[in-house]
């Protein structure tokens, strides 16, 4: 397996290569060269497997021999170990034929440990191997962050760099990251948003300079090798639920896209998909894309969900490549002219294979709220704000109630528990290895929103410069 770039103009590289370099040096995103298929028979065989099992067979074949499956095997057993639910990602039933998959029993509580967890433990392996070190450097709206840290902290062949908006994430989000107290760990606040902070790290990337002296690399969903593992739960719920003989329909909290385009890599390779709904909240400019062919940058509106709070989706570049046929000449293009206009456009007839499966919608605050408080007085269960966004608008565009319709639990309620509590009069505990985290003392810089302060202090703190 050889990975390609969307832009056309960078090395094609095997896995281990993809993994270590993150971003492409044109700009792109890699992209498998070919997807594997997964069969009727192969999706049947995973019925009743360990969670683990299963992510090593799916994963196996894009590491094309660049990195063992056996230590793969090793790695991914020693990840999801760390869990706090013996199936990893459980399904949880919430309605009629309607299910929640909790993607956050790892140990920072969100979707991202499901990846990272993993990521981290080969980054190590692999700069191990080769005897060489790399500077981690990523941008978190929220739970991104946390989880790069837990999986990079105290790994001697990594620096790690997370830059979030100061005051725009939840405090638990916040503290998860700056009370980490590891030498290789650094937390940088900085003043603008979320996608001010995505703007100064893809900049860095692409200085050349910077990027060699410092040996960059990338944990966010731009590095495939975080996409990779998030494929597995779409894979399990669905044979979970039926597959391959029953279709399976899916609600997607959507920022950055990488766990939409997950799936949609899933029903590529032969996931009886039959319907996936790409949940926003008022920062919609994937459901715009999807519904429009217009891809527009308008201002970041601070919400209850603020890991969707996000203007650039970086992951539509590659389901723009698919949709281009591949062609990574027109997506150069398109994304030169997203890049220096801040807009761009597709014809609306590029757009008919994706309504064949996405339907979209954005859900404003007030209806997220509504939906945590009625789930909760009809059931007892509570849900963080972004699932609840993902509730709704499942339920907004599902087309066949008989399809069993699973939404993306995408973030534990103790992550968001003002408002929770404001929602539903209940506020959500923190796992007991968190229990202490507000006791904790934080270790942050804050930076204005400048690239010539931010390179000063990575020259300044990276071991690898």
């Amino acid at each position: 397996m050889k990975y390609v770039s969307t832009r056309g103009d960078a090395p094609v590289l095997g896995f281990d290569d993809v993994l270590l370099a993150g971003l492409a040096r044109d700009g792109g995103l890699y992209v498998p060269e070919t997807w594997p298929e997964l069969s009727p028979a192969t999706l049947a065989s995973f019925a009743g497997l360990p969670y683990g099992e299963v992510a090593t067979r799916v994963m196996a074949p894009f590491l094309g021999g660049g990195i063992d499956e056996d230590l793969v095997r090793g790695i991914i057993a020693e990840a999801y170990g760390r869990f706090r639910h013996p199936a990893v990602v459980p399904l949880r039933q919430v309605g009629d034929n309607e299910w929640v998959l909790e993607l956050f029993h790892g140990p920072t509580l969100a979707f991202k440990d499901v990846a990272l967890q993993v990521v981290g433990r080969l980054f190590d392996a692999e700069l191990t191997r080769r005897g060489e070190r790399l500077t981690i450097l990523g941008a978190t709206s929220g739970d991104t962050g946390p989880a790069a840290i837990e999986a990079c902290r105290d790994r001697h062949a990594l620096d790690v760099f997370i830059l979030h908006p100061a005051g725009r994430i939840s405090e638990v989000q916040r503290r998860q990251m700056t009370s980490v107290d590891s030498a290789n760990v650094h937390n940088l606040a900085v003043e603008g948003t979320f996608d001010d902070c995505q703007d100064l790290v893809k900049t860095c990337f692409a200085d050349a300079d910077l990027r060699e002296r410092l040996r960059l690399s990338a944990v966010n969903s731009i590095n495939w090798a975080r996409v990779l593992p998030q494929v597995v739960y779409y894979v399990t719920a669905a044979v979970a639920l039926g597959a391959p003989d029953r279709p399976v329909a899916f609600s997607v909290p959507t920022g950055n896209f990488g766990n939409a385009f997950a799936g949609w890599a899933a029903r590529r390779m032969g996931v009886p998909i039959a319907q996936m709904v790409v949940a926003s909240n008022r920062n919609d400019i994937a459901a715009r894309f999807l519904s429009s062919g217009v891809m527009e940058v308008q201002e970041v509106h601070p919400t209850t969900s603020p890991a969707m709070d996000i203007q650039v989706s970086s992951n539509i570049e590659r389901l723009l490549f698919e949709l281009l046929d591949r062609d990574a000449g027109a997506v150069a293009d398109l994304m030169a002219r997203f890049g220096h206009r801040g807009r761009m456009e597709i014809a609306p007839e590029r757009l008919a294979p994706l309504r064949e499966v996405f339907d979209t919608t954005s859900v404003d605050d007030d209806t997220v709220a509504a939906t945590m408080a009625e789930l909760y007085g009809a059931s007892g269960h509570i849900v963080d704000p972004h699932t609840a966004v993902g509730l709704v608008a499942g339920r907004t565009c599902r087309r066949d109630p008989s399809i069993p319709l699973v939404t993306l639990a995408t973030a534990h309620p103790a992550k968001f528990p003002d408002t929770i509590e404001a929602a539903t009069g209940v506020r959500p505990e923190l796992p007991d290895h968190l229990a202490d985290l507000y006791d904790r003392p934080e270790h942050c810089e804050t930076l204005p929103c400048d690239l010539g302060a931010l390179r000063d202090y990575l020259l300044a703190n990276a071991s690898a410069g």
